[in-house]
């Protein structure tokens, strides 16, 4: 999976917890959840769907690393190779 398919994916998983976000207006390097205010279950479904889709396994201890767009994309690169 390429990085154009992989962010397509992330922001296609968030559109299903988050249906008003606009692709556009989200900042790699700024916190996710506070940019579409998302609360502490709607993250974690979040987290959940990209597990189911993409098949990675994304550990508790390893939530801390996924703050911003950027931190999910290259966290989910790094796991699909």
């Amino acid at each position: 999976m390429n990085e154009q398919e992989l962010r397509a994916t992330v922001i296609a998983t968030l559109k299903t917890i988050a249906p008003e976000v606009e692709e556009g207006d989200l900042r790699p390097d700024k916190p996710l959840r506070n940019q579409v205010d998302l609360d502490s279950m709607d993250w974690l479904n979040f987290l959940i769907g990209l597990h189911e889709k993409l098949k990675v396994d994304i550990p508790e201890t390893d939530y801390a690393k996924l703050v911003t767009l950027g931190d999910v994309l290259a966290y989910l690169q790094s796991k699909t190779k």
